[in-house]
């Protein structure tokens, strides 16, 4: 069961990521303004779909997924901070909330690693494999 568990919270987190990323190209525009009306440049939008679309696959897959992990916490913070901060407004504050919650469990990704069925585990078992012989 811990293998699949494994896979399946990777998949579970990577997933948010992916689906937002190729959301934004859908409407990109609209997504560009709306970055614009919370002050943040709309020229960061590119770089933001890369990192949520690679970052995502990333960690699905379990590839560089420490890494991966950290930057789409840092991300979810700053995501939170940024245009999640009406604190009045319920629905604000429960999206705030699952930012955190996110960063929280892609910080135990970046303690524990990708864990099994995963590229970083398939790599890290080559490489002991062949330091033995």
């Amino acid at each position: 069961m811990e293998k699949i568990t494994q896979l399946t919270a990777r998949l579970f987190l990577g997933h948010i990521f992916l689906i937002a990323g190729l959301t934004k190209i859908g409407a990109y525009a609209g997504t560009q303004g709306y970055m614009e009306a919370m002050g943040v440049p709309g020229a960061l939008l590119p770089p933001v779909i890369l990192l949520e679309i690679a970052g995502g696959l990333a960690i699905i897959v379990g590839w560089k997924a420490r890494y991966s992990a950290v930057l789409l916490a840092v991300f979810s913070i700053a995501a939170a901070a940024i245009f999640h901060n009406n604190f009045d407004d319920q629905m604000q504050t429960i999206l705030f909330m699952k930012n955190f919650a996110i960063a929280g469990g892609l910080m135990l990704l970046a303690v524990h690693g990708a864990g099994a069925y995963s590229i970083d585990d398939r790599l890290a078992r080559n490489t002991m494999t062949i330091n033995k012989i």
